[in-house]
């Protein structure tokens, strides 16, 4: 009895252990136009046994490259396509260039000086604001991510005011909700109190409601009595 661990290694399982040994056969024979004819009828029988590659731009090319990597690049017939080597199967594709752009603050990104950029190119006066003030919540919004506390407008306007050179001024308070917000009575942004917190006691009136349907269905079930 022959064991799979005694015959050699399937090049591609997708074909088959026949497949790869009617190729094998195709090695062994001397006249060129047999082999040749052969290996047609070859390349028609892969095609049959693997119809999802018809769904592939230039399958045809496809079973043609399979045929030569399952006979090891030793097969000797004619193409229709170029034929395939050792060296451009394992050929390694080339590096692809990492952009390299190196922010100048490194907190920020290079995305938000673009936007600024973009802001001091701008020559309407109401889109410069709008570009100011968006840039402002971007930069609190990032600070608030990196930071245990919640930095101040003033910080946010001397800091803008250092990187345009004093060219950008926002003229709305960005509010930002730290995650770790205790302002409690603190009037810094004109919203003591006002904003809603996450965690609070349940409604009581929804209890009611759910403890009230709870027992209309008890009272219904009362009122079926088994019979015995």
């Amino acid at each position: 009895m022959e064991y799979n661990t005694t015959r050699n290694h399937l090049i591609i399982r997708e074909y088959g252990r026949h497949i790869q040994k009617m190729v094998e056969y195709l090695l062994t024979l001397e006249d060129r136009e047999k082999r040749q004819k052969n290996a047609y009828a070859l390349i028609e029988l892969m095609g049959f046994l693997n119809p999802h590659l018809k769904n592939v731009e230039d399958f045809r090319h496809k079973l043609w490259d399979h045929l030569f990597l399952i006979s090891d690049f030793k097969l000797d017939v004619d193409s229709p396509y170029p034929i395939p080597t050792r060296e451009t199967l394992k050929a390694r594709p080339e590096k692809l260039p990492y952009p390299k752009r190196y922010p100048k603050y490194n907190h920020l990104g290079k995305n938000i000086e673009i936007v600024i950029d973009k802001a001091l190119q701008e020559e309407d006066s109401e889109k410069r604001q709008g570009f100011a003030n968006a840039i402002a919540y971007y930069m609190k919004l990032t600070y608030s991510n990196w930071h245990k506390e919640l930095v101040h407008d003033d910080n946010i306007q001397t800091e803008l005011a250092a990187i345009t050179q004093g060219e950008l001024e926002f003229n709305n308070r960005p509010f930002v909700k730290h995650r770790t917000d205790n302002r409690g009575d603190r009037d810094d942004y004109g919203t003591a109190g006002k904003y809603r917190k996450n965690f609070g006691p349940r409604n009581n009136n929804r209890n009611n409601q759910g403890r009230d349907q709870r027992d209309n269905r008890n009272n219904r079930n009362n009122k079926f009595k088994k019979r015995y």
